[in-house]
């Protein structure tokens, strides 16, 4: 089978892309209407759970279902993250031209609420930095059965990155003091803003309500008085959790819990009989080469070639274009690259539509379980 010869494009950093906000704005049809000569979209239904999910080592190697809503009049795109427990950057990675602060009612927003799992033992804590996300794998029930949970989280900042490798969860605090660091408080010395020595549990504690400190000295996954910095690289290292997350996860964790954090930009793996891509965008970092902006993994001979090796091995052939797309794109949202004359906007359209409310299950039972925005 011949590839296609495959030249790497290049995109604006994300930050750019958010200051341009509102210079190009998606304003489709009312929910319901199509475009003539298209069928229908699918009808509206219940979200369906976001972060919990039937867990098979020997098979299971994505989970969820990506799903579609529209926005309500003055969501944004960070209303809509924390409704569906997604993080800032994958509700805006995934809906490229949306206004992330206006969105505007009607707008269709994708939700990318199906995950490829990374390649790292299940067990614990698994943390991939580039998806600013984590999946916790519990112990088997008595029965043998097993689930993952996953949440969005917060990273390290540039010059402040989240390290990758292995360690354990050493302690867990309940309403923690937070002791900032000599080096942060220097940082906030120079910028105008300095720090007390320790800060006490409160609305004003950077933790949040819960704490637990990792084996590696200063990192910590914990809550947070500021919920919109999850999904973002914001922190001095540590993970963040939306609060009403790290109070779940604090319950199912105990000191010793292996804690394993990759970065894994370019996600693959079969669900049933078919390969699912999810590439997200490489962290500043990771850029090199002659275009420095060039934001997605490198779609080059070798990954082609990983490609078409899976695929033969199943049988199947591998949907070129849609291979190339999902992979230059990097909106971080899981596409099956195996099935014959698909196409990611056709996939997106066939999605599973949903109500814009907290799916069943979810954790927040914040202003917005009450249907009224944040």
């Amino acid at each position: 089978m011949q590839r296609p010869v495959a030249r790497a494009g290049s995109a604006a950093a994300l930050a750019a892309a958010l200051a341009l906000g509102g210079c190009s704005m998606f304003q489709p049809a009312a929910p319901g209407a199509a475009p003539p000569g298209e069928p229908l979209p699918p009808p509206i239904q219940v979200p369906l759970a976001t972060h919990t999910f039937p867990y098979d080592p020997a098979s299971t190697g994505v989970v969820g279902q990506v799903q579609v809503t529209f926005a309500r009049h003055e969501d944004t795109l960070s209303d809509i993250a924390r409704r569906f427990d997604l993080g800032y950057e994958e509700v805006v990675n995934a809906n490229p031209g949306v206004d992330p602060w206006l969105p505007r009612e009607g707008t269709r927003i994708v939700l990318p609420t199906m995950f490829v799992l990374p390649d790292a033992p299940a067990e614990g804590i698994v943390v991939n930095l580039a998806a600013l996300r984590m999946f916790h794998f519990p112990p088997a029930a008595k029965d043998g059965t097993r689930v993952v949970h996953t949440y969005p989280i917060g990273i390290g900042k540039v010059g402040w990155a989240t390290p990758a490798g292995t360690t354990t969860v050493v302690s867990r605090r309940r309403e923690p003091w937070w002791t900032p660091p000599a080096s942060v408080r220097r940082e906030h010395a120079a910028a105008g803003d300095p720090l007390p020595a320790r800060v006490p549990p409160g609305p004003d504690n950077p933790l949040g309500t819960r704490a637990m400190n990792l084996g590696w000295d200063s990192y910590l996954i914990h809550g947070t008085n500021k919920p919109a910095g999850v999904g973002l690289r914001a922190s001095h290292g540590c993970i963040r959790m939306y609060p009403e997350d790290i109070e779940v996860l604090f319950e199912r964790v105990a000191v010793g819990t292996r804690v394993t954090v990759v970065n894994q930009p370019l996600l693959q793996r079969w669900h049933g009989d078919t390969l699912y891509v999810q590439s997200y965008p490489l962290h500043e970092e990771q850029r090199s080469g002659e275009d420095a902006t060039e934001h997605h993994a490198p779609y080059d001979a070798r990954l082609q070639d990983r490609f078409l090796y899976e695929a033969s091995r199943h049988g199947v052939a591998v949907n070129w274009p849609v291979a190339e797309q999902a992979v230059k794109e990097a909106r971080g949202t899981a596409v099956p690259v195996t099935r014959r004359g698909l196409t990611i906007d056709r996939y997106l359209a066939a999605a599973r539509h949903v109500e814009n409310v907290l799916p069943a299950g979810a954790n927040w039972r914040g202003p917005q379980a009450c249907g009224e925005l944040c």
